[in-house]
């Protein structure tokens, strides 16, 4: 039979049917006991009379059961008005329990203040049964939908690029080292690589969401050692712009997506009031960030600190782009080029063509203008010293490529801002961090 859902038993009033669920609470009263039963969806009442003579099994076993046991339940799903809880009940012929619970949970997950973050985490499959953390990971789901929906309808194609790779030189950040049967391999960084490969295979518009890994010892509350990716990266564009336009317009067709269906209950859950930003972003160089961070709020740093945002300047810049766009979101632009990337296209006056985008104060993507010119990619990889260490990726340009750019964003970091939840540990299903492997 197939599983009928906490959010579908409206449309079986008055059937027999079959539920399956964890027990979240038991009221066991002279006469009745009312059993509260959970799946991934809601709650539903489950009602037994305890003076009918076929009800007494039932009770027996109910009046044993620790709660978060599970339990196979046959009845009738009534519709009950006078039932406070979604206004229905199950009348059960017989139960089935399917797993018992221990008596005692390390922690109550109901109420998790002042729970220490480590022990939930060493509990993850207690700590994701809070409400909260369900409609958490409901809502990152969604987000990730509407981002695909938005590509889909615009014609990309969705990629899946290995995460072994033969070479530590994608990008400055670590890289974990993994035997790979008689020779050394590493694990992705990022697909990179692989979406300018399909960019010179003619594929024009491609994304991936997938798994990437930095071997940083960051512990912060916005790093991991692994998290999941959501790549973009299209051709033809005629400058870094475009690749700033696209990113914008996905951004807030999803956000626009979740509002509508999740608004009030964000609201409710995590006291989010979620704002769709408005078209175009907002856009500063730099430069102006820094000049308008001292006028404005009296933040000053060292001129060589300047080649980059600091986190506190990257922290003042959402307040920033409030006060002077009335935005959440700000495009940073004109980057040293010998900051980044040697595949980032730098123009003549070797400024970097591309741009970080900052949301409520953090950075959550690095985008640009690729490269696509042999000669050029060759100069801007021997100047890294990195010529011989990716010379199967140089390749990728040498038989025609197409202009192109494209962009990464963090998916547990854009869910952390978007939920105002303190710590990627939290929106990660599983968090890696440097002092962390299990479970």
């Amino acid at each position: 039979m197939k599983k009928i859902y906490v959010n579908e038993l409206k449309n079986h009033y008055g059937e027999e049917i079959e539920f399956s669920g964890f027990v979240d609470n038991i009221r066991d009263l002279q006469w009745v006991q009312f059993v509260i039963l959970k799946d991934n969806t809601g709650k539903v009442q489950m009602t037994i009379e305890k003076s009918e003579e076929q009800n007494k099994e039932m009770v027996e076993l109910i009046s044993n059961l620790p709660l978060e046991s599970t339990v196979k339940v046959t009845g009738v799903i009534m519709e009950s008005p006078k039932v406070k809880l979604n206004g229905m009940e199950i009348i059960p012929t017989n139960i089935e329990v399917t797993s018992t619970s221990a008596l005692e949970l390390p922690f109550n997950y109901k109420n998790l203040d002042g729970v220490n973050l480590d022990t939930r985490l060493d509990y993850r499959f207690i700590d994701l049964r809070n409400d909260k953390n369900m409609l958490m990971l409901e809502i990152q789901s969604k987000l990730v939908k509407y981002m695909r929906e938005y590509l889909y309808n615009n014609n990309f194609t969705e990629i899946h690029t290995p995460k072994f790779i033969d070479t530590a030189s994608e990008s400055g950040a670590e890289v974990f080292e993994v035997k790979y049967f008689d020779r050394k391999a590493y694990l992705a960084q990022s697909p990179q690589f692989y979406k300018q490969m399909a960019m010179a295979s003619g594929l024009s518009k491609i994304f991936e969401v997938a798994p990437a890994f930095r071997a940083e010892n960051s512990n912060t509350n916005k790093h991991a050692t692994e998290f999941t990716s959501f790549d973009v990266e299209f051709s033809y564009v005629e400058s870094y712009h475009d690749v700033m336009n696209l990113e914008a317009e996905m951004l807030t067709y999803s956000l626009s997506k979740l509002k509508e269906d999740y608004n009030d209950t964000i609201k409710e859950m995590f006291g989010v009031d979620l704002n769709v930003p408005k078209l175009p972003f907002p856009i500063m160089t730099l430069e102006d960030v820094y000049k308008e961070l001292e006028e404005r709020y009296n933040f000053k740093v060292e001129d060589s600190e300047k080649t980059d945002l600091t986190t506190e300047a990257e922290r003042l810049c959402y307040k920033l782009s409030k006060d002077k766009f009335n935005h959440e979101f700000l495009f940073v632009v004109d980057y040293p080029a010998d900051k980044r990337a040697f595949y980032h296209m730098r123009d003549k006056d070797n400024k970097l063509q591309g741009y970080d985008l900052i949301w409520k104060g953090v950075e959550i993507t690095t985008g640009a203008q690729r490269e696509h010119r042999y000669e050029e990619i060759v100069k801007n990889a021997k100047e890294k010293g990195l010529d011989k260490d990716v010379k199967f990726y140089l390749e990728f340009f040498k038989y025609g490529c197409p202009p192109h750019g494209g962009f990464g964003v963090g998916i547990d970091r854009l869910t952390m801002l978007l939920l105002n939840i303190p710590s990627v540990k939290e929106t990660q299903f599983l968090f890696r961090g440097p002092n962390r492997l299990n479970p």
